[in-house]
């Protein structure tokens, strides 16, 4: 309730909680039959969505189920108990292989939203036509209206309210979480009017309910929880710390978790908020007076404050501690910055029924021409995290009006781009404005195109003003530059790299200086000698932040004759570098180390196989004397000083990894999916990857030059630096992971990432002949995980704990060794340079003080191993790092986390483009095939439906069952063992109320054995990959058997199963799966 200044009461109220329960269940019980109607229509939807076995809408199956679920879970202490509502066995729900987009606490999010269709939700607007009223929603204020902004700052600077990032379940639109920095559990806002027009990623202001409304948290004893819904959105696949770089193929090197959202602290005059500007002071997002980073960052968190002593975060933080089987709900008050996603929606436009309602009204011109400006069609976004969005037909682009017009219903198969225009407090669903069409859905590049639009990725040509700042071809170094570098051409240096790659970063070297003393050597394209600051070229590739790998397409951050020319360390040519040399011994300890710009030439471009064959011993000058598939060899150096070298890295790199997993340091990856492309660039076939001890050895070193790089930045500029921090994982799902091995006899150690990373491989070696439910291991291992994410040190320079690296166990970390795809890199190479030319500075003055004095001055005073604080803090000191910093371009800690705050956001965007891509190939492969038989794992068991896991394609499906036409669902609780049967009983309609039941072909594929017989022995011992009609061709070297009826299920059972492409030109793109069964009663 809100008190006369508009200012809503604290979020956390003492009072009774039985009385408070009986409130709520008086509210639920008068409620009770319209909300189950909801439920029922909801379904209703899912049932008459499926036509055909073929030609299924991926929404119906799987998103609009969960929109039900999620209805039957808020309801279900108000509900009579049915098969649905019996418990969900599963481990901590995952989507293998599909990185997530945002570290929420508790947020479901999938990855890649141009793949499933938005829940079936109402959706009208007040108009003269019964068009306008097509799903029934009643014609009634849907919304309160948001807070004013004079009490939307009272309220945060009270402690009152709280300003989240809002997150979106995309298994459930319906649920919604927020995370509050210092709250153990994500706050969650549930139902269309709580959310109160909020989408997804919209910075919000929310009011946290009464102890007594608050929900049961999934999973927890008690509950009806018949989901698998995601809570986590931290599935990470780059706790390592290192580089996702799949293009590259540095492993994982550099590439830590992911983040996603702007900074802490947006100022809202900058954002939207009901029209009216709100404060930079209330808009600021201050913990200790400091902008938050990394996860926390993501959820914007608190402005706080204090409420009568108590701080508001510590008393709702004690009562979730309280009742840890409860979960805080809220609603949204405000917005306070609206998501950039509001203006990149891709979709599909509804307009049959627009077509079907204009018919009915042909023979009256002139209402029809004026319904014709007046209408509306609807916009179905592909991401499930958004609503069903309005258009009217009089702002629709005129090519498409006219298409209309001519009746074209084919407008139906293509994507559409568009944007949120407004979303009134009388409308239940947003007004969207369409600008233009990508092509038919169906079609490979419309839906590239759609990925790069929905991500914002920049990527139109590079203009003039930018080519204008590269260099003239063809170049060479300067003379003055080898005055002033460290000139290495006579030292054996070369690349390890994809055999694909163009964009060559980094090299290395070695010498061996005694018997147990080697001087290893890493050298970086030194891109900011051409990148210079505050210039057009300057502009754009920080505009672009990032490069990103589609599969088949490259769009590059810098322009081809920087990143793959002069810039790149290319075999034979003289190149411009930034070197780091240790000297290290036997046991990997770091004895001494310089670090400066060069001069180098390559003398040879190895590949991963190259390198991975003379680590194995198959490329042996000694034993086959043969150079057959090498590289050509440059310069002065024989092959045998390149395999010398290259096994000399080998034995340090194992050497170094040991160290850093015995320090604490954390590994988790599983195989990667890689698809085979034919000439035409269209997938044939996908196959797993693992890597290979040569994309480790790159690795090791790549990950000792960023340490490197983050201790000397630090130390010389500990206010102006640009870190990468990765959080500490979320403590509750990771007892909730140990819980799950240690019931299903698997023992795990998370009392620190050192003994979950011990515990990790030995259930390696006890796993070693069940590699998938490894697989399944680690990427649920990585859920708990939160993402790792780019800060200014001066940001947080009072809580110097949370600048650690806890994938790598470091304290320290940054990212240096990727500059010609990394715009971070860059601003991290002018801050070595400025540390560089400052140190050469101050010894130089020094020097002239001291005279003959005899004293000696350190030349690695601030570069070595060594940091003299003295000097840094003398007025010598501080005058040559100011100078140089100033000279090198060094941004201030306010404008440097800014630079961080955008690129963690264009880090994700590309990420998430680079997963869709992904995805879509293999929607492509499945398309061509029509039908893939595999074997799939359960990972999660229940009355309605299962969760499981096919390898080959490392992803993670559900297949429903329940309320399927001939199928009889029995579930046994006691043992969470599910058993299939057909039955001939024919049920007309479903429980719960109207509509049809699902056709079995929706649930399983079932053939007939006497046809299946007959294929087998034409196709022998093959994998078979089956069309729809029941033709079988072979594909690889295993068969997979059809189950049979009745079928037992069990978790962790292994099933067969059909996957099969959904959508295209007739909705998302999805991937199906059915079960794949025979029976003679087919």
């Amino acid at each position: 309730m809100k008190g006369g200044n508009g200012v809503a009461e604290p979020p956390v109220i003492v009072e009774r909680i039985e009385d408070a329960d009986k409130e709520k269940k008086k509210k639920r019980r008068s409620n009770r039959r319209s909300k189950h109607n909801s439920v029922s229509e909801a379904r209703g939807e899912t049932s008459n969505g499926f036509k055909s076995e073929e030609k299924t809408r991926s929404s119906t199956s799987m998103n609009c189920s969960s929109s039900k679920q999620g209805l039957e879970m808020a309801t279900d202490e108000q509900s009579p108990v049915r098969a649905s509502d019996v418990g969900f066995t599963s481990m901590p729900t995952m989507h293998i292989n599909e990185r997530v987009a945002f570290g929420c606490d508790d947020t479901a999010v999938d990855v890649g939203g141009t793949f499933s269709n938005s829940c079936p939700e109402p959706i009208a607007y007040s108009g003269s036509s019964p068009f306008h009223q097509f799903e029934g929603f009643a014609r009634k204020k849907p919304f309160a209206p948001h807070w004013p902004i004079e009490a939307v700052n009272e309220a945060l600077e009270k402690g009152e309210a709280f300003k989240a990032l809002f997150r979106v379940n995309a298994h459930n639109r319906l649920e919604a979480y927020c995370k509050i920095d210092g709250v153990p559990t994500d706050v969650l806002v549930s139902g269309i009017s709580s959310q109160n027009r909020a989408v997804e990623g919209d910075i919000v202001v929310i009011k946290v309910d009464p102890l007594g409304l608050w929900t049961k948290m999934k999973g927890s004893n008690g509950s009806s929880n018949n989901s698998t819904l995601v809570e986590d959105c931290n599935i990470v696949h780059e706790v390592n710390g290192v580089a996702d770089n799949s293009y590259k193929g540095k492993g994982m090197v550099d590439a830590d978790c992911e983040y996603g959202n702007g900074r802490s602290g947006v100022p809202l005059e900058k954002g939207f908020y009901d029209g009216t500007q709100v404060t930079r002071a209330a808009a600021r997002n201050h913990v200790n007076g400091h902008h938050q980073y990394g996860s926390e960052c993501l959820h914007v968190g608190l402005l706080a404050g204090q409420n009568e002593g108590i701080n508001s975060v510590d008393a709702l933080a004690a009562m979730t501690s309280r009742y840890p089987f409860k979960r805080p709900t809220a609603k949204v008050v405000a917005i306070v910055e609206k998501s950039l996603r509001r203006n990149a929606i891709v979709g599909f436009l509804n307009v049959k029924q627009w077509f079907s309602y204009q018919e009915l009204n042909r023979k009256d011109a002139k209402k029809n021409s004026a319904n014709f400006y007046h209408d509306f069609v609807t916009l179905t976004p592909t991401d499930p995290k958004f609503p069903k969005m309005i258009v009217f037909v009089r702002d629709l682009p005129d090519s498409i009006k006219k298409r209309l017009a001519d009746g074209d219903v084919t407008i139906e198969m293509e994507l559409l781009a568009a944007h949120i225009e407004d979303w009134s407090a009388e409308s239940p669903s947003p007004r969207a404005c369409v600008s233009r069409s990508f092509g038919r859905g169906s079609e490979l590049e419309t839906q590239i195109n759609a990925i790069l639009y929905e991500n914002a990725i920049h990527c139109a040509d590079f203009p003039p003003q930018v080519l204008s700042c590269l260099p003239s071809t063809p170049w060479e170094i300067p003379p003055k530059e080898f005055q002033t570098r460290k000139d290495l051409r006579d030292l054996c240096v070369f690349t390890v790299d994809p055999s694909t790659a163009f964009e060559l970063d980094d090299a290395l070297s070695i010498e061996k200086l005694t018997k147990d003393t080697f001087r290893v050597g890493v050298h970086i394209a030194d891109v900011s000698y051409f990148v210079l600051p505050n210039t057009a070229l300057d502009e754009e590739a920080h505009t672009r932040s990032t490069s990103v790998y589609l599969l088949q397409r490259k769009i590059q951050m810098l322009p081809s004759l920087l990143s793959e020319e002069v810039g790149s360390l290319n075999p034979g040519v003289d190149r411009l570098a930034f070197s780091m040399f240790w000297e290290l011994n036997s046991t990997g300890d770091v004895l001494d180390r310089w670090i400066g710009r060069t001069v180098i030439r390559s003398c040879c471009k190895l590949s991963y196989k190259h390198a991975q064959d003379i680590i194995q011993g198959i490329t042996d000058l000694e034993k086959s004397n043969t150079l057959d598939g090498l590289p050509q060899l440059h310069g002065k150096f024989e092959w045998a000083d390149v395999i010398r070298s290259v096994k000399c890295l080998h034995e340090i790199s194992k050497t170094l990894k040991d160290k850093r997993f015995s320090g604490g340091a954390l590994q988790l990856e599983s195989t990667k999916v890689v698809y085979l492309f034919d000439e035409d660039g269209v997938p044939y076939d996908s196959s797993l990857s693992e890597r290979m001890d040569s994309n480790f050895l790159v690795e090791e070193f790549m990950l000792l030059a960023n340490m490197t790089a983050a201790e000397v930045i630090s130390r010389a500029f500990p206010n102006s630096a640009l870190l990468r921090r990765h959080p500490e994982p979320n403590m509750r799902k990771l007892k909730e992971f140990e819980a799950f091995c240690r019931k299903h006899g698997l023992a795990l150690d998370t009392s620190s990432s050192s003994q979950l990373h011990q515990s990790l491989e030995k259930l390696r070696e006890k796993l070693k002949d069940d590699s998938v439910l490894f697989d399944i291991l680690i990427s649920y291992a990585s859920k708990p995980m939160q993402l790792a994410s780019y800060f200014c040190s001066g940001d947080l320079k009072d809580n110097l704990n949370d600048w650690g690296h806890y994938g790598l166990a470091v304290p320290l970390y940054t990212h240096f060794t990727s500059p010609l795809r990394r715009y971070p890199d860059i601003v991290v190479h002018r801050t070595l340079a400025a540390v560089s030319e400052a140190e050469e500075l101050y010894v130089k003055h020094r020097r002239v003080l001291k005279g003959n004095d005899g004293e000696e001055v350190s030349r690695k005073c601030f570069t070595g191993i060594y940091f003299d604080k003295a000097a840094a803090e003398s007025p010598q000191g501080k005058d040559a790092l100011s100078n140089a910093a100033l000279k090198h371009g060094i941004p201030s800690p306010e404008l440097l986390g800014d630079v961080a705050a955008y690129c963690n956001e264009r880090k994700l965007a590309s990420r998430h483009a680079e997963d869709a891509c992904e995805k879509l190939y293999m929607w492509v492969l499945l398309k061509n095939r029509e039908i893939l038989l595999s074997d799939a794992r359960v990972l999660g068991l229940g009355p309605r439906f299962m969760s499981v896991y096919i390898q080959k394609l490392a992803i993670e499906r559900r297949i429903y069952y329940d309320e399927v036409e001939g199928l009889t669902v029995e579930w046994l609780e006691s043992t969470s063992t599910l058993v299939l049967s057909l039955s001939g009983h024919k049920r007309l309609f479903k429980r719960g109320g109207p509509g049809n039941y699902m056709s079995l072909g929706n649930a399983a594929w079932v053939v007939n054995p006497c046809v299946l017989s007959v294929e087998t022995d034409c196709t022998g011992d093959c994998d078979a990959t089956c069309t729809a009609k029941g033709e079988v061709e072979p594909t690889s070297k295993s068969w997979v058997d059809p189950g049979t009826f009745p079928l037992t299920v069990r978790m962790l059972s292994t099933i067969p199963v059909a996957l099969y492409a959904i959508g295209g030109d007739d909705g998302p793109l999805e991937i199906g799966v059915r079960l794949y069964m025979s029976s003679y009663l087919k």
